[in-house]
């Protein structure tokens, strides 16, 4: 083929050429951490689609969200975004997603989520996949997707926001696939995260160690309360 040659991975700009390839993003969960990516993603010019379980209750949703977000079934979100992000429930990710096996092929699955048992008072308990991980999970229960972990050791408000912690933040990648990784860095980019913040810890089998770092997050939140913060790695 003739023409200009494809960025190299150690080109500043490459990891935002890359996704830029890719604008079609489906979240899967319309929750805070769903409806916060989803906001900041279509701001950043990409056409984001919202999957809801229950589609009667997009009115509803619609209300408090950005008119450019379209919404529909999980399955269909699947089926139709380049990229799909994960921000259901992690006890019950890897049920709902293993459904989705045929949507879901081919393409780059952004996990954000932590899989526990809800203490007594609501917060995260013990892991439902000790030794183990919700990504690597779903990387066997979905072996023709490429699955990144990213953004799950934070709360919420931090993913889209990362700026506003007096101490930069991490965002820790687990994934066996460099070219997802590259495009999940650019998408970090437009939600307003550094080169510098974002730790690349390998395959996916180092989810486990950010997936355990959700059990730190109940003791703090009991302490200090639903105050924004991350777990993160300083120098």
């Amino acid at each position: 083929m003739t023409g200009h040659p494809r960025p190299t991975p150690t080109s500043p700009h490459s990891p935002h050429k890359e996704h830029r390839l890719m604008t079609s993003i489906g979240i899967l969960g319309a929750g805070r951490v769903g409806a916060n990516l989803a906001g900041k993603l279509s701001a950043a010019g990409h056409h984001v689609t919202l999957g809801v379980r229950n589609p009667e209750r997009t009115a509803a949703l619609a209300a408090g969200i950005s008119p450019q977000i379209a919404f529909a079934d999980q399955r269909t979100t699947a089926r139709t975004a380049d990229i799909v992000i994960n921000a259901t429930p992690g006890d019950t990710s890897l049920a709902r997603l293993a459904d989705l096996r045929t949507e879901l092929a081919g393409k780059l699955l952004v996990d954000v989520s932590n899989a526990t048992r809800d203490a007594a008072d609501g917060l995260p308990g013990d892991l439902c996949y000790p030794g183990s991980s919700l990504a690597e999970q779903l990387q066997a229960a979905l072996p023709e997707t490429h699955v990144v972990k990213a953004l799950n050791t934070m709360l919420f408000m931090v993913m889209t926001a990362p700026e506003t912690l007096a101490t930069p933040p991490t965002a820790y990648l687990s994934g066996d696939d460099q070219n997802a990784k590259r495009t999940v860095t650019g998408l970090l980019g437009d939600l307003g995260w550094e080169p510098a913040w974002i730790e690349d810890l390998g395959g996916i089998t180092t989810a486990r160690a950010t997936e355990a770092m959700i059990l730190v997050v109940p003791h703090i939140l009991r302490r200090h309360g639903f105050k924004p913060f991350a777990v993160s790695l300083t120098r």
